[in-house]
């Protein structure tokens, strides 16, 4: 049996045909799968997708038409999948609910260092031999404070990271982490830490609870030279009241490794392209706001783990078996 692996990254294709190998055929593609893409999986039982793959109603109908009954999603992040139409189609879905923590921490952390200490701008300038320190001066984070939106096992992992700088440590969550609260973290109402943290990391899903967690007013609350990274889900945060806050001279930086609006953006080549998301073309202008393409998860420990995962997935549907990354059942 053949199956089709949608939004395959090129570095990615050998790891995932190696994981298969000995298992199933699997057919890598670089499209996403949308609405117009959907119809190319007709025939095959199992599909593969990745995080910015369209799974709402429309596209669960149109695969459930040509046959497929099983989605092995190759993130952890679930929002872009309308699980109660899958369900009513009698679709299995699963996810990767564990990889790679360190993956994505370390990740913020470079994004946080790099707004910071202006790498992007005395890159850009050393390249033109332009070797003057003006505007380039950072902050030691040693003796300062974070604070963790998320202390799930990425957060953890950051918590890890900044006890290690001898930061100041806080913490909100719906639940304490005993082992960030070993490193000294403080749990404290989400105001409470907006208002004190000199750098600000974002490690939750995005949910109807959690979307726009960070809006104009959570902005206006924190400091005016605090540091605000995200690198979990772009609809955490409200990019049109972040846009307004930078227009008006706040901040010491902005990392952001996602975008609310980053489908049918980001993984691909828009270079020759006029962007019309006016949000985002205005974002990336602000020379203290650094905007990467949700990579992350992307190093060879967590992708290999996430392939692995998948295939994992595939043969728990085959033999009937259910895990933890199970999100839809098998009818």
């Amino acid at each position: 049996m053949e199956i089709l692996a949608f939004g395959v990254q090129a570095d990615e294709k050998p790891l995932i045909e190696r994981a298969f190998h000995g298992h199933d055929e699997i057919r890598c593609l670089d499209v996403f799968l949308n609405e117009d893409t959907a119809p190319i999986a007709a025939g095959h039982e199992i599909v593969s997708t990745s995080v910015n793959a369209d799974l709402g109603a429309g596209v669960l109908e149109i695969l459930a038409a040509g046959g497929t009954r099983m989605v092995a999603q190759r993130s952890t992040g679930f929002n872009n999948i309308d699980l109660d139409t899958a369900g009513r189609l009698g679709m299995t879905v699963a996810r990767v609910s564990y990889y790679s923590p360190y993956s994505v921490a370390e990740f913020a952390w470079t994004l946080a260092m790099a707004v910071n200490r202006r790498i992007v701008r005395a890159s850009t300038r050393t390249r033109d031999f332009d070797f003057r320190l003006h505007g380039l001066m950072g902050r030691d984070m040693h003796g300062r404070t974070a604070g963790v939106l998320g202390t799930g096992k990425i957060g953890e992992a950051f918590a890890r990271i900044a006890h290690g700088f001898g930061m100041r440590l806080l913490g909100w969550d719906i639940a304490e982490n005993p082992a960030c609260m070993e490193l000294g973290m403080r749990y404290v109402p989400k105001d409470e830490l907006l208002a004190q943290s000199d750098l600000v990391t974002l490690h939750l899903p995005l949910m109807a609870e959690t979307r726009h967690l960070i809006d104009g007013a959570a902005l206006k609350s924190m400091r005016d030279d605090a540091v605000l990274v995200n690198s979990s889900r772009g609809g955490l945060i409200d990019t049109a009241a972040l846009v307004g806050e930078l227009r008006a001279g706040r901040f010491t930086g902005v990392g952001l490794d996602v975008y609310e609006a980053e489908a049918g953006l980001f993984f691909l080549d828009k270079s020759l392209e006029a962007i019309a998301d006016d949000t985002l073309a205005r974002l990336v202008t602000f020379p203290n706001v650094l905007v990467t393409s949700h990579q992350a998860y992307y190093t060879e420990d967590a992708v290999g783990q996430i392939v692995d995962a998948t295939v994992k997935n595939v043969l728990d549907y085959r033999e009937g078996r259910r895990s933890e990354n199970v999100l839809v059942p098998r009818s």
